[in-house]
């Protein structure tokens, strides 16, 4: 018997909520995401065609709603309470004494931990079982409305499961995953280099320069913020989760069966619930729950600053009452910083492909967050001299996002101010690899090395050349690179193509314990000098986008070659002419131009001539004027599941189309992955057509 309209889009949205059930909630999906994807579009084509059929509680409707004016100002049924803090092992035993002290002589307590997810507070209120109401923490006494961005988190459900028919209030945290983080951070760092080679143009012409936008210090301000934004569709791109904790509603005790755990319950109505909790009988308990949980820190993917210990029992809870600031029956054991101080042994130098040489810091070995560092960023000299960093010192360091080492500042008070003392950092006038002059442009703190043939140079310069994204040479790894540059077989990257049988199997690698040396060998040379061999072949814009020319990222370096169509025709071309390209603004066209003036970089070009390298787009493999593409622009944001960037683009200019960067109005399509950016937003703005990845995957069939 078939279905009518309305059975079906009930089928669906119960179906659409199991599985958001069993991703969020359980963290163990029973279809992929392209099955998902498929559901919704089915329930909204149904829901289009019978528009008398949606309800709000739709998932379909999560974003649905006009621009946020302002966030009006709602109090908390019950006031959000702060906890107390403990810093040690000794204050957790303390406050335990506190708890069996008030409870005795009748019962002694256990405990539930629980991680301290460092988030943003939320109260959200459902009747019914369907969602009504989200509120920040605000001061704990009210906090701001923000209804409309919380239904844009899929995390979070419209309509409970199992729940009462009655009112009832959970509370929570609303985080950022550390990946989409460390994603808005890098799209921040993209926006800004933009805007940085705009100020160059700028400032000659006497503009005003525009401001750069400031990276986001953690996840959760990142998160706080998402939560303020005016439109809920942006808040939806942010990728925001959520765990819940909490139930301040009486109406808990009105479901059969239900003992004590409120997270069980949570659970049961379909809510987010932190998996990484305990039931724990002593504050011994408590105690290795509070260590277990620090060490796995940095192996989550969401930010944590501690555990919650609460008092198990609701009844154990009402007698040991409140303050006005805190609950007497939980705490909050807090860990310590992602900090620790060591030792500079040294501010030494790294020269990188472009010549730019900066310094970094060798330290003592110290453990941090999860593994052992020796080193650390500097960034550049000036930030050396601002903050006074000097080798002997005893320094402060961090995981900048938790990953990358970086020194926070000095520790002056335990600095050696003797004549024997750590000096003031001075940096060098010379080349630490090869002693040539360096030379810092105006507009930048960066100093570099002007030497072409640069050994430090020349090894980053063929390691960037063999990359997968360039030229794509297997087997040119940093070892094999540095033992062909450090024994003289190859001073430029022309040179890998002369490299021959005779030669290359005798490159010696490093040596045996029993003093023997270890050398590339015959096999292993016959396989690198083959895939040397096919990289002649290779399309014209990977090996534009392998020379390294500064500002010429991969993009860049595709549309060069499409528009210029050989390296001799782009090698004699002006400033003016590059700066009419798309995509190509004042500062790539003057870095274009100065590197192909360079009277050794119009050497390596005839070099590569005569060793058979191809030279234009046209006589490159994978290059074609024909096919259902032609004249399509794409743009791609978001991840897509089943094809990497790279071979997004492969597929769209092997169909005749090309892809860019940016979005305008002479974009044909944007394609929307998961956790798309801002992109998605201009398209939606200019009205430019949206794809989501099935479709997408559809039109390149």
């Amino acid at each position: 018997m078939k279905s009518s309209p309305l059975q079906k889009i009930k089928w669906l949205r119960t179906s659409i909520r199991h599985h958001e059930e069993r991703y969020y909630v359980y963290d163990d999906p029973e279809i992929s995401d392209v099955e998902f994807d498929a559901l919704m579009r089915e329930l909204r084509a149904l829901e289009k065609k019978h528009p008398s059929l949606v309800n709000p509680f739709s998932p379909t409707q999560r974003v649905s709603g006009r621009p946020t004016a302002a966030f009006e100002s709602v109090a908390h049924a019950e006031p959000m309470l702060s906890l107390d803090n403990a810093y040690t092992e000794g204050e957790l035993r303390e406050f335990d004494q506190r708890v069996r002290d008030a409870l005795k002589p009748e019962s002694v307590p256990s405990y539930i931990a629980e991680l301290k997810i460092d988030g943003l507070g939320i109260a959200l209120t459902y009747e019914g079982g369907q969602l009504l109401r989200g509120v920040t923490r605000g001061d704990g006494i009210q906090g701001e409305n923000v209804t409309a961005n919380v239904r844009a988190i899929r995390a979070i459900p419209l309509q409970l499961s199992h729940a009462p028919s009655g009112t009832v209030e959970v509370r929570g945290e609303i985080y950022l995953p550390r990946k989409n983080f460390e994603r808005l951070n890098e799209e921040i760092l993209s926006e800004n280099e933009g805007i940085r080679r705009k100020n160059v143009a700028r400032k000659k012409e006497g503009k005003r320069e525009i401001a750069t936008k400031p990276l986001v210090a953690n996840p959760r301000n990142a998160a706080a913020g998402a939560m303020r934004r005016k439109k809920p569709a942006l808040v939806a791109e942010q990728g925001l989760r959520a765990w819940m904790y909490q139930i301040v509603s009486d109406a808990a005790v009105l479901v059969e069966g239900w003992q004590s755990s409120q997270l069980e319950l949570l659970r049961a109505w379909s809510l987010p619930v932190e998996r990484h909790c305990e039931r724990c009988e002593d504050i011994d308990a408590v105690l290795e729950f509070c260590r277990t949980s620090e060490s796995r820190r940095s192996s989550l993917d969401f930010d944590i600053d501690g555990v919650v210990v609460k008092v198990r029992d609701e009844e154990q809870r009402l007698r040991l009452g409140s303050t006005s600031k805190f609950p007497h029956w939980a705490i909050a054991f807090k860990f310590r910083a992602e900090q620790v101080t060591t030792r500079l042994r040294e501010i030494a130098l790294q020269v990188g492909r472009t010549g730019a040489v900066t310094p970094y810091a060798v330290l003592e070995p110290v453990f941090l967050a999860g593994s052992t560092i020796s080193r650390a960023t500097l960034h550049n000299a000036e930030e050396v001299i601002r903050k006074d960093i000097r080798a002997g010192d005893v320094v402060l360091v961090e995981k900048g996002g938790d990953v990358i080492p970086k020194i926070v500042k000095p520790i002056t008070s335990q600095r050696d101010t003797g004549p024997n003392g750590p000096r003031p950092f001075l940096m060098p006038t010379s080349c630490p690899e090869c002693a040539f002059p360096l030379v810092r442009p105006k507009e930048e703190v960066v100093w570099r090395c002007a030497n072409v043939t640069c050994p430090a140079k020349v090894r980053r310069s063929l390691i960037h050349f063999a990359s997968r994204s360039a030229m794509n040479i297997e087997g040119l790894g940093e070892k094999v690179v540095d033992a062909l540059v450090s024994q003289g077989f190859v001073t430029n990257v022309s040179d890998l193509y002369e490299l021959d049988m005779s030669t290359l199997p005798s490159v010696r690698l490093g040596w045996s314990r029993l003093g023997k040396p270890i050398e590339i060998g015959k096999i292993r040379a016959e396989k690198i000098l083959a895939e040397i061999g096919r990289s002649k072949q290779n399309e014209f814009w990977r090996l534009l986008f392998g020379l390294g020319i500064r500002h010429v990222g991969e993009g860049a370096a595709r549309v060069l070659a499409q528009t210029f169509g050989s390296l001799e025709q782009l090698t004699n071309t002006s400033t003016e002419e590059l700066e009419t390209v798309p995509d190509v603004g004042p500062v790539v066209a003057s870095s274009v131009r100065e590197y192909f003036m360079q009277p050794e970089v119009r050497l390596l070009v005839e070099q590569f001539r005569s060793l058979g390298v191809v030279l234009s787009f046209e006589a490159s493999t994978g290059n074609t004027d024909v096919g259902p593409l032609v004249g399509q622009t794409f743009v791609v944001t978001g991840t897509l599941k089943a094809l990497s960037r790279g071979e997004v683009r492969a597929a769209i200019e092997r169909r005749g189309g090309k892809m860019s960067t940016s979005v305008s109005r002479k974009t044909s399509c944007v394609v929307v992955g998961e956790a798309p950016g801002a992109k998605a937003d201009k398209a939606r703005d200019l009205g430019v057509e949206m794809l989501d990845e099935t479709s997408f995957l559809t039109l390149l069939e």
